[in-house]
């Protein structure tokens, strides 16, 4: 396998956030980002995979298309499948899980019997081990009788940091805050503030930004379980990463003394407890922190998340009036899934962004222009 070899890869992101990933993309050097529906891609060879894993906030998965042919039937699938060259991305001692996705433009509409063609060929012509656990995934997509192969080469979801052991019920998850934050203007310098702060997602997020600390930095990836994996390379990539000290201005509170505690806990394995600050106060008693404007953000409690949404519609005012009262020269932004509460709070959106999918709602962020 030559050491040039170049592939598609392609970006996970939440549906809506396409473009905020493109950006991320584009601003971490990798080449050539298109938007695609439900993520990006982007070209590069296996060093670029891997950076991808360590360095982006916003992705999902890192996919990588290697390779592919066209199939007319199950038998054709069969015979080319054995000839493909596996050896080059797959290790015999690596158990793999193989997906198949297809559609009725194409021939070969039954992902059962083609995932089994494809099993079988692995195992018959290159002694690859099949496992429905495995954690890396081999993904078949059959369209308009053509089948691609990507591999899945992030295993766990990218928002699992690897260094937050605590969350609160329906949390934000990391990629989605990271893209959150991104979409706000934010860009490492501004202070930010979550007053609702849960398990500390969008502070932590904001500080490892500022500090330019890789999010994949203490987390392992299926990618070094594949042939081409050069582990002196990886730790040396690893290694290469530079961050620095911010100032103490990322913070987050919450009236839930265990949330503080436990935002607390996770911004200490995080390695930001040194500049980020979390109190245990309610919302009413919010004050302005001695420092300059920045960005507030918020993911209060909304929809399916709380079952009497009477109440909330109290706290989203008191949020407003605190907010306008007290924190003139900041912007604001509210995730939600209920325009309702949104306009609760009084505040005045000049930006919404297109519905984002989280924990089973349609979430927008609302964002003010500055207060």
């Amino acid at each position: 396998m030559s050491d040039d070899q170049t592939f598609e890869i392609f970006l996970t992101a939440p549906p809506g956030l396409e473009p905020v990933l493109a950006e991320e993309v584009r601003a971490a050097g990798f080449a050539t980002p298109q938007t695609v529906p439900g993520g990006v891609t982007t070209q590069g060879g296996w060093p670029e995979v891997w950076r991808a894993n360590l360095v982006l906030r916003g992705a999902t998965r890192v996919l990588v298309r290697i390779g592919g042919f066209r199939a007319f039937h199950l038998a054709q699938l069969d015979k080319r499948a054995r000839k493909f060259e596996w050896g080059d991305f797959l290790r015999a001692d690596v158990p793999v899980k193989v997906e198949t996705t297809t559609n009725r433009k194409s021939k070969i509409y039954h992902a059962g019997a083609a995932t089994q063609r494809i099993e079988t060929a692995l195992k018959d012509s290159h002694g690859i081990t099949i496992a429905d656990d495995a954690e890396l995934r081999l993904m078949a997509r059959i369209d308009d009788n053509f089948v691609m192969f990507s591999l899945d080469t992030s295993g766990t979801s990218l928002h699992k940091r690897g260094h937050k052991e605590a969350v609160n019920k329906a949390p934000m998850r990391e990629t989605l805050a990271a893209l959150f934050l991104r979409q706000m203007g934010f860009d490492g310098t501004q202070p930010v503030l979550d007053p609702m702060c849960g398990s500390g997602t969008f502070v932590i997020e904001a500080a490892e930004m500022a500090a330019g600390l890789a999010p994949g930095r203490t987390r392992s990836f299926a990618f070094e379980n594949l042939a081409s994996f050069d582990a002196a390379a990886w730790v040396q990539m690893k290694a290469a990463q530079t961050s620095g000290t911010p100032p103490k201005q990322f913070f987050g509170s919450d009236r839930d003394a265990g949330a503080v505690r436990m935002s607390a806990a996770n911004a200490e394995r995080a390695g930001v407890d040194g500049f980020t600050e979390f109190t245990n106060i309610a919302i009413a008693d919010l004050l302005r922190p001695d420092c300059d404007p920045g960005i507030v953000i918020i993911n209060p409690p909304y929809g399916a998340r709380i079952s009497n949404k009477g109440p909330l519609f109290a706290v989203h005012a008191q949020m407003g009036e605190v907010l306008k009262e007290r924190f003139a020269g900041w912007r604001v932004g509210i995730i939600t899934s209920e325009p309702q509460l949104a306009k609760a709070t009084g505040l005045t959106f000049a930006k919404t962004s297109p519905p984002v999918p989280h924990g089973g709602l349609k979430v927008k962020l609302y964002q003010t222009d500055t207060l």
